[in-house]
Parts: C-alpha cells; structure tokens; sequence
C-alpha cells in the first residue's frame, strides 16, 4: 500500500496515482477527520483492490487538527468550493470518482454533476437530520444525473432503509444496505454480523460500483 501526506495535506492509498486506472477522492465527515479508523479501513480496503483513493479536509477540519480544538463545520459555500479546488488540484472531474463519508459525500453529491465525474459513492448519506424526518436533504438527488452508490446502514437515523424507500430518487443512484449498520455501519452484537464485517461489505460494494462503471 503506497500511503503518504503531500504538501497539500492531501493522503494517498493504493497504486501510484498516475498508474491507476480507478481513482476516487474521499472526503469525512462532520466530526472525524481524514485519517478517522473509518476513513482509514475504508481507503486502505480500496486501495489493497488497486483503486487509488486520495483524501483530504475541509478547511475547518484542517483548523482543528493544527489548533488542537474543536470548532463548527464551514458553510456549505466553503465546503463546496473545497471539493472544486480539490477535483481542479487531480485534473479534473473526468477522471475521477468522488465522495465521502456523511457530510463529505453529501457535500460531494451537491458537485458531482457540476463537476462532470466518472461516479459518486456516499458512505453513511445523511438523508434528514436524526429524529426530524421531515427535515429531508433530498431535493437535488431526484435530479442528480452521476450514477451514484450510497452505502447505508438499515438502522441509520439519518435514514433508515424503511424511511428512505418511501423517496424518490434519481434512477441514477442506487441503495446498498448493510446489516442493522448505524450511521458508522455498526451492528447490534445480536445482528449476527460484526462492524468488520460490515466494513468489508462496504468496501466491496463500493469497488464492484467503481470497477462497473469503468468498464
């Protein structure tokens, strides 16, 4: 596994990027960063399957990390134009997939099309705020043209899979749904599966989705 901070702070995992013939760029969530165990299982999964995964952070993120203190997510405006600059920084959207965990690959939802990339995976897409099902964040996945894969959880209070099945959404996306997983993907103990294995399953999904659609 090639895995290495450059100077953009950016983190690499699998083949060398110019060697790859999958790339997808990651983004975390609200609150953990990059190189979160989430975020670590889940790149170096992909990148042991030879898909080159890049991640990076969002500008808040990044203060918390060199500042030792918390601090609120940026606006969505900040957040957005993070994924352009990123996606701008590898060449464009035409040679890559994009996505992310909750917040991140919500965030990257809201560019794909804008961005013209090969896919988008969302792990954990925070469909409503938890206990506000009414609050939905839906509106532009009716319309959203990138063929997409969200991996969620069948218990995620963002969006479990009896609420989400009521929605409707892009013939472009498509639902997997992992075991009694939360927002994280963690089961009950009384599930019969195990976070690692939902970890692997996820894994798996995502890179058939991405080898899929390169053909």
């Amino acid at each position: 596994m090639d895995m290495d901070r450059d100077r953009d702070d950016l983190l690499h995992d699998g083949p060398p990027l110019k060697k790859a013939r999958l790339k997808l760029v990651l983004a975390h969530g609200a609150g953990a960063p990059m190189d979160s165990p989430f975020m670590d299982t889940i790149a170096a999964g992909l990148g042991e399957g030879g898909i080159h995964v890049v991640r990076f952070e969002f500008p808040y993120m990044a203060r918390r990390r060199k500042e030792g203190r918390g601090g609120a997510p940026d606006r969505e405006p900040v957040l957005l134009a993070r994924w352009r600059e990123v996606v701008a920084a590898l060449g464009g959207g035409k040679g890559l997939f994009i996505g992310g965990k909750s917040l991140g690959g919500r965030m990257a939802s809201l560019v794909a099309d804008e961005l013209g990339v090969r896919g988008l995976v969302c792990l954990g897409y925070p469909f409503h705020p938890p206990g506000k099902p009414e609050r939905t964040r839906t509106a532009h996945l009716e319309q959203l043209r990138t063929p997409t894969l969200i991996v969620q959880g069948e218990r995620d209070p963002f969006g479990t899979a009896g609420e989400v099945e009521r929605y409707a959404l892009s013939p472009a996306l498509r639902l997997a749904w992992l075991t009694d997983g939360d927002h994280s993907f963690v089961p009950r103990k009384k599930a019969g599966v195990t976070e690692a294995d939902n970890l692997t399953q996820a894994v798996v999904l995502v890179r058939e989705f991405l080898r899929g659609l390169a053909g």
